[in-house]
């Protein structure tokens, strides 16, 4: 709704904060309507309105708050004294979402949610929005959000988790979150809200466009579509603007409101009195029929996009006065005047007294510490508690489950004889599910199938389709759906057919799941083991989207730990290890299985069984970081290696052996994210010779880490070769193996090393 009023001369040097302050102040000052009889807390605040007159006076409060604290944001910024200015000038109305909602719903906030966040703080007694809000902008490390590194909206005892900026990239997860609401009941796990609860997710309309967004609308679609709760209520905030980007006109209603199995809704953020209603239905209709709502909220943005963003430099004069004229607090101010709820007078008051609020907070939150070691910063990052991860790993109070999970003393994986890796690491997967009834096993393929080679065989038999099930093909919702489970408590082990379709869905790591416990201040823990069939050497198959061995994306997300077993016996013991480090700290894993050993029973010889293992006893579990070595006496080279690099290397030994007379150590890292420098320095500290065989690339490898390791180790005077694959991308067929090392490449870099 368009406001007339009188406007001052202007012009384009003016800050425009500071037009919109004043626009409120002279539109209260120049108010003349009539006034009607003040209505009591519980009547309608204007007639016709589903608002009554104690709702419409907290609202106000809200969006006045909201407003003050952008005011604040945009003064202070030029001091130094806050760090943040993207606002919620124009989005006030999205307190009205928080108010028709619970304190228990999960809220997946954009950055404009300054009224939502005001209104959900009065959910509960004693929480000032001012003081916390304050807090975060100005990186303070008494931050309740983040602890100072970053300004988030999030709360941990209001369900609001903190969200970073990448665009649209929540929207999985809290689709996610929703579904997993549903899933509980039907695994029988208790959830730590109400089972009626729904989800929450704002973004904007240019947001709405990107990929991750419509993966996550397609997919709460398909989820309706079979008739099965997805109880979340997208919030699209129209401004009709992305930073300097327009949406044309009509497109969010042209594009959703007849979307099947996607309930559309409107609501009019800009006017309290007439939105309440269409807010409330939607909240209503969403929370009752457990299905994926869509409300398009009418908003406008003022101010720009941030403090950066001088808008005059690119819109009109004429634009920028109309825009601001649709600013919604003019509108609340004319509510407050019409009903007699507020004279100009109490409003004025009020609006000032706000102002000071916010700014006595942002300068006591000066005041206050920051952050200033780097410990401090990466404090929450990547807890571990080895001691507390290892009982966990080792715990075995379910035998009485085993037993009916395997059918029988006689069919326990360790009393059977030995196996390859498929089978290890099915084995395993069954211990793990019986071990932990929170446990969901997930992804394309997975479930009847067994997965593309076997692996999950059995599972979804014996566990159902409750816990152990096939999904859509999108590795960005598996993900999501991943997030969205460890937020309810469950223990989600997603699967993504292929490494290279990890790359597809990265960001739900790297932007989301891996950087929660960072920006929450470890409030916030979304525990998961994913597995990801990977590396190359695949015989007769494949290509470089079967045979990827781009590892690096994995290895450069803070905080994840990334692990590669070579035999099957440790790939047991590794999940183990994975599902503890994940249940007892939070943290997010990567399970890399070699696709080429899977099946590999021979070392040697064909029919020598020597890559076939004994199931590990439940009393076994690997500590996270620690290698495997063969022949560890040997010192006359030692080889570095990990994955399908450890047959290879014992196979190469042996002709190194032959032909230089040498010893051959070979050391298997397993490990490979965190790398662990300490036990690399010490292995190489013995060597004569050193070789990394690394069947990644040769630019940003697993082997460029362990050199890195070496040498700081205080070994880099020793001699020292690198086996790795080259940098392109894998071909079909055997013109594969001429772009991996091979056992002959690794015979010949210790020739070379012979002459040294």
């Amino acid at each position: 709704m368009s406001i007339p009023f009188a406007i001052s001369a202007r012009h384009k040097g003016f800050n425009r904060a500071e037009i919109v302050d004043q626009n409120f102040i002279e539109f209260v000052q120049l108010w003349h309507g009539d006034v009607r009889a003040v209505p009591r807390a519980d009547e309608a605040v204007l007639p016709g309105s589903a608002l009554d007159a104690r709702g419409f006076r907290e609202l106000f409060e809200s969006q006045l708050i909201s407003r003050h604290l952008d005011l604040m944001a945009r003064v202070l910024r030029v001091q130094n004294k806050v760090f943040y200015t993207i606002g919620s000038s124009g989005h006030e109305g999205n307190a009205m979402v928080a108010r028709l909602a619970r304190h228990t719903d999960p809220a997946f906030l954009h950055y404009r949610s300054g009224g939502f966040m005001a209104e959900r703080f009065r959910k509960l007694p004693g929480m000032d929005p001012v003081t916390d809000s304050a807090l975060s902008f100005a990186a303070s490390k008494d931050d309740p959000a983040s602890g100072g590194r970053h300004k988030v909206w999030g709360s941990k005892p209001l369900w609001v988790l903190p969200q970073t900026s990448t665009i649209a990239s929540h929207l999985p997860k809290a689709l996610g979150t929703a579904v997993a609401i549903e899933q509980a009941r039907r695994i029988g796990h208790q959830l730590p809200i109400p089972d009626d609860s729904i989800t929450i997710c704002s973004f904007g309309d240019a947001s709405s466009n990107h990929a991750t967004a419509q993966t996550a609308f397609n997919t709460a679609a398909w989820t309706a579509y079979q008739k099965l709760p997805a109880p979340v209520l997208f919030v699209c905030e129209d401004n009709g603007i992305g930073i300097s980007v327009k949406t044309p006109s009509g497109w969010i209603a042209n594009n959703y409101q007849h979307r099947s199995n996607l309930d559309y809704f409107f609501a009019d953020g800009l006017d309290l009195a007439e939105g309440y209603a269409q807010v409330q239905r939607a909240v209503e209709h969403c929370r009752g029929t457990r299905r994926p709502t869509f409300l398009h909220l009418k908003t406008t943005r003022v101010m720009g996009h941030a403090g950066t963003d001088f808008e005059i430099e690119w819109r009109s004069i004429e634009e920028l006065f109309a825009v601001e004229a649709t600013d919604p607090l003019l509108r609340s101010a004319g509510i407050a005047l019409e009903s007699g709820l507020y004279s100009k007078d109490e409003l004025l008051n009020l609006y000032e007294a706000t102002r000071k609020r916010c700014f006595a907070a942002a300068e006591d939150a000066d005041s206050r510490h920051r952050l200033t070691t780097l410990e401090d910063v990466m404090k929450p990052l990547a807890p571990y508690t080895p001691a507390a991860v290892k009982a966990e790993a080792t715990r075995a109070d379910y035998a009485e489950k085993r037993l009916a999970v395997f059918g029988g003393e006689a069919k326990l994986p360790e009393n059977l004889p030995p196996r390859h890796m498929a089978i290890q690491i099915g084995q395993a997967l069954h211990d793990l599910l019986a071990k932990y009834p929170q446990a969901l096993l997930f992804g394309e393929d997975v479930a009847q199938k067994g997965g593309v080679y076997t692996v999950t065989k059995g599972l979804n038999k014996t566990f159902k389709g409750s816990r152990v099930f096939n999904t859509l093909l999108d590795e960005t919702m598996i993900l999501g759906l991943a997030q969205g489970y460890a937020n309810m408590g469950m223990l989600p082990i997603p699967e993504i057919q292929y490494l290279a379709y990890f790359h597809n869905a990265c960001d739900q790591i790297r932007g989301e799941a891996a950087s929660l416990q960072f920006f929450s201040n470890d409030q916030y823990r979304n525990p998961m083991v994913m597995r990801v069939a990977s590396l190359g050497y695949q015989k007769g198959f494949g290509g470089h989207f079967h045979n990827d061995n781009s590892i690096t994306p994995l290895r450069d997300i803070p905080g994840l730990i990334v692990g590669c077993p070579s035999r099957g016996d440790d790939a047991a013991t590794m999940l183990r290890t994975l599902m503890a480090l994940a249940k007892v700290d939070g943290r997010v894993c990567a399970f890399l299985e070699p696709i080429a050993l899977y099946m590999t029973k021979d070392l040697y010889e064909a029919g020598d069984g020597q890559w076939q293992f004994d199931y590990p006893s439940l009393d076994q579990a690997m500590t996270l970081g620690e290698g495997r070595i063969y022949n560890e006496t040997a010192n006359d080279l030692v080889i570095f290696t990990f994955g399908n690099g450890v047959p290879m290397a014992l196979r190469a030994a042996r002709t190194i052996e032959s032909e230089q007379g040498w010893q051959v150590r070979v050391v298997d890292l397993r490990w490979l994210a965190p790398l662990n420098d300490a036990f690399i320095a010490a292995q190489a500290r013995t060597a004569k010779r050193i070789l990394v065989l690394d069947e990644g690339r040769k630019s940003a490898g697993v082997g460029e880490g362990v050199i890195t390791a070496i040498v700081e180790g205080g070994c880099g005077a020793t001699p020292m070769r690198r086996v790795v694959g080259a940098d392109t991308f894998t071909p079909l067929a055997g013109a594969a193996l001429l772009v991996l090392p091979g056992e002959a490449d690794v015979a010949a870099a210790a020739r070379e090393l012979a002459k040294r």
